[in-house]
């Protein structure tokens, strides 16, 4: 699966004239590819060069825009924040399945467990489900959503069920 952390890695690897990457996904199955150079500009070549990029190296079956840096904002892209370690090592994994991404969530999870539930094809939705022996707070179920979304494949997006004893609570 290719997250936005390895794939970020892989257009900076690939890329040395780019400075600065951002990708985030904007759709089902569509990522956009955020870019500046030193001189925080993104040239009609350079653009060209990570399109061609990302069609021949990044995930096949994503439809990639290319877009200046300084569009992340306008474009209402959420801000960057603090991942786990652990979250940062399987994100950078290539061979991450679902399975693994449950596996990595449970670790971190203190009590009670996530399940996969399905993939919606029509919306590029991976549905989890969070079982606990106790309630969560709100902090809690938005951190669990933002460490598990840095795990979903780009152009895809996740969608949390959370279980607590009897009662069955959402939460996108």
């Amino acid at each position: 699966m290719g997250t936005r952390l390895l794939s970020e890695h892989l257009v900076q690897q690939h890329n040395p004239q780019i400075r600065y990457v951002r990708i985030h996904t904007s759709g089902t199955n569509k990522a956009t590819l955020y870019a500046w150079n030193e001189d925080l500009v993104l040239l009609e070549e350079d653009a060209a060069a990570l399109a061609a990029f990302a069609e021949s190296y990044l995930a096949p079956y994503v439809c990639y825009r290319v877009k200046p840096y300084s569009e992340l904002q306008e474009d209402g892209v959420p801000r960057e924040f603090e991942v786990p370690e652990r979250i940062v090592q399987a994100a950078m994994r290539r061979d991450l399945d679902p399975d693994g991404v449950v596996d990595v969530m449970n670790e971190m999870l203190g009590s009670g467990g996530l399940a996969f539930s399905r993939y919606d094809f029509n919306t590029g939705i991976l549905h989890f489900i969070v079982h606990s022996t106790t309630s969560l707070t709100d902090i809690e179920k938005e951190l669990m959503h933002r460490y598990l979304s840095e795990l979903m494949p780009l152009g895809s997006r996740c969608e949390l069920a959370y279980w607590s004893g009897e009662t069955r609570l959402r939460s996108g």
